[in-house]
């Protein structure tokens, strides 16, 4: 009798866990394909968040294009743009890194908005001075009693068109020269021979740019990254510089050719490839190199 019993409650033990294991595999069943299908539309999601932040990246490069006002602040943002991508593209799609990237696109988005708004506006103030510049030189061409306030008016402007208005140079070389006792230039490239290092180049017209006199300094630097020239030490706001040399131009808002000499010591005269900086008061506005053997 016991025996009999045993083998019912044995049965009924197998029955439960039968319907357990049935269970539980439907639920593991069910739990895959729910997990599945959240990892697709997570994947999903994930492409979708590609896709915007390159939308975005095209609309910087567009912007960037097109203007010059400002164009640093809409390179930083499309770098910003650009980490988030790679770092969207470096991990797996999950529910906290997708929550947190959708929250930065909205923040980009708002950033994008804000800056593009900036630009237009800055656009508009750039026509509206250049029509401004425009009608002050007329006027100054009738009356010159308003030559002071045309500069003030220059320099106002100069100051809100910031990188529009600084001077920009074109055809930048430098050579070796010699000087004749008649004064006479004549290039030559070996380095036993030349007497001064010469460098040329033209100011481009800009009718943003304040007329009137012009600091310009060149940097000559030897294969050795040695400093060749009379090392002019000049204070500016941000420290002192030492140049090569130096030359004062009267710059009337077209084109200007311009060319500085360099003395030289013999001993720093090297064969190979040589630098040239030049500078308008502290700014940078053009590179070059050429060689001497």
């Amino acid at each position: 009798m016991t025996e009999k019993k045993n083998n019912t409650a044995l049965k009924i033990l197998i029955g439960v866990l039968a319907v357990a294991l049935i269970a539980l595999t439907i639920y593991t069943i069910r739990f895959y394909n729910e997990e599945k299908e959240n990892k697709a539309i997570l994947q999903k999601e994930k492409t979708a968040i590609e896709n915007e932040l390159n939308e975005l990246i095209v609309k910087y490069d567009e912007a960037i294009d097109e203007n010059e006002i400002m164009d640093q602040n809409l390179v930083d943002a499309r770098e910003r743009i650009n980490r988030l991508l790679d770092s969207v593209q470096d991990y797996e799609a999950n529910l906290v890194l997708i929550t947190r990237y959708r929250r930065e696109i909205s923040n980009l988005k708002a950033e994008k908005e804000r800056l593009f708004r900036v630009v237009d506006s800055l656009s508009q103030q750039n026509q509206r001075m250049a029509m401004t510049i425009d009608s002050t030189q007329t006027e100054l061409s009738e009356k010159t009693r308003l030559s002071d306030s045309l500069q003030t008016s220059n320099q106002s402007l100069a100051n809100k068109v910031n990188k529009a208005s600084q001077l920009k140079i074109t055809g930048l070389r430098g050579e070796g020269v010699i000087v004749r006792n008649s004064g006479k230039i004549v290039e030559n490239d070996r380095t036993r021979r030349i007497d001064q290092i010469q460098t040329c180049f033209t100011i481009t017209a800009n009718d943003l740019s304040e007329a009137g006199e012009k600091n310009l300094y060149v940097q000559v630097y030897n294969p050795e990254n040695e400093l060749v020239g009379d090392k002019i030490a000049v204070e500016h706001d941000g420290g002192v510089m030492v140049y090569s040399a130096q030359s004062t131009v009267y710059y009337e808002n077209d084109e200007l050719d311009v060319c500085i000499l360099a003395n030289t010591d013999k001993e720093k005269l090297l064969e190979g490839n040589y630098k040239v900086y030049v500078y308008n008061d502290a700014t940078l506005i053009g590179t070059a190199s050429f060689s001497l053997r």
